[in-house]
């Protein structure tokens, strides 16, 4: 029995009925809806205690109304593999948010994180760091190849310095639209890297995304205001890219080198977006020899 399988058959111990659905990824990670139950198997870079951990933090009833908690608190194991149990929900659709980005929930996932930021952490079961500062170093290890937009995208990589993270909050660490699904209520999901660390990493993705010319103005201020008026607590006072350049400019390296990645894989050229982030990796070295 395959993979898929066995996730559509554990999905219906918990009550999923019909067909599956395999949603796509461009990862290890296996996802199968069945009905009203997401059986996921998480990538087998995970670390299964670890995510255990977030699991129960995603259960714990101070995230009530900010997470999707889990079907099953426990993570299961198949075939080496963890796999965790979830409600299904409505995600974000990643059409129309690119056709239509001025509709999207931005001001919703943005008081969504700002509640998720102000959780004490005595509140919610012991985490471990959030994965977000790490991501952009792992891109770039997994970019292939020695050309010029390699090594573009790895000299804008060498001039960031990530420190330990202050304030150390209640992070999910990967969050964009797609983290986001609706029952009801709009919540918050995929806990694989949630933890202790630095919330305005949480913020860096539309942060570098609006840097890059990929966001209007007006979608950014609407996220970052929508933040700012549920008293998230990332920024502080004053200038919030204070803050914010830092991670904007991790997730800048981090997205063009999963471009680059991808472009080689694909075997085709990069697309306009894409092309638009290597043209910021380009800004981020030009600034960083201006200032030496």
């Amino acid at each position: 029995m395959g993979l898929e399988e066995e996730l559509t058959e554990i999905a219906g111990t918990y009550g999923g009925r019909g067909a599956p659905a395999v949603h796509p990824s461009r990862t290890d990670v296996v996802v199968v809806r069945r009905g009203e139950v997401v059986v996921k198997a998480h990538s087998e870079r995970d670390d299964p205690d670890r995510l255990a951990l977030r699991v129960r933090a995603a259960g714990a009833a101070a995230l009530t109304g900010i997470m999707l908690p889990p079907l099953e608190r426990k993570v299961l194991r198949v075939a080496g593999r963890a796999l965790t149990v979830w409600p299904a929900g409505t995600p974000v659709s990643a059409e129309d948010a690119h056709a239509d980005p001025g509709s999207a929930p931005w001001e919703e996932g943005a008081r969504l994180l700002a509640r998720l930021h102000a959780v004490p952490l005595t509140d919610v079961p012991r985490l471990p760091e959030a994965g977000g500062p790490g991501q952009a170093a792992r891109a770039v290890r997994r970019m292939p190849g020695d050309g010029p937009l390699q090594r573009l995208v790895r000299r804008a990589h060498s001039g960031i310095e990530v420190k330990e993270p202050a304030p150390a909050l209640l992070t999910h660490g990967d969050w964009h639209l797609g983290q986001l699904v609706r029952r009801e209520r709009w919540l918050l999901i995929d806990v694989d890297d949630l933890g202790v660390g630095d919330p305005a990493w949480d913020l860096a993705r539309p942060a570098a995304w609006y840097a890059a010319g990929l966001l209007e103005p007006r979608i950014w201020e609407r996220f970052l205001g929508a933040y700012l008026a549920s008293g998230g607590p990332a920024l502080g006072a004053g200038d919030p890219w204070a803050r914010l350049d830092l991670p904007a400019r991790a997730l800048t390296v981090q997205l063009a080198a999963v471009a680059v990645f991808n472009a080689a894989r694909d075997g085709r050229e990069l697309d306009e977006a894409e092309q638009s982030l290597i043209e910021a990796c380009g800004r981020i070295v030009g600034l960083r020899k201006s200032l030496q």
